[in-house]
């Protein structure tokens, strides 16, 4: 997705993502007027949580990849990856 604001998502989404947004950019001014507006269009405490977490997440472990050296998987690997998930879902056993 290359602009939230263009995408097909819904308005409530596109707000979450304006937010996630402001969590990669300017964390330090997010006060609780940003998480009041989540709330007033039906985000719960718990799914605001998440979405910060998973942001978090994955701000660090492409850090980490990028400091420690590691390849970045083909396109090819994204497909079959795809496919499994889409298949199989995305928890392993």
């Amino acid at each position: 997705m290359a602009d939230v604001e263009s995408s097909a998502l819904d308005d409530r989404h596109k707000a979450l993502f304006r937010f996630i947004d402001k969590v990669n950019h300017d964390s330090p001014n997010i006060g609780p007027a940003e998480i009041d507006a989540l709330h007033a269009i039906g985000w719960t405490d718990e799914a605001i949580y998440f979405a910060i977490t998973v942001c978090a997440l994955f701000n660090f472990y492409n850090r980490w990849i990028d400091a420690t050296g590691v390849h970045a998987m083909s396109d090819a690997a994204h497909r079959q990856g795809g496919k499994r998930m889409a298949t199989h879902g995305y928890a392993r056993s």
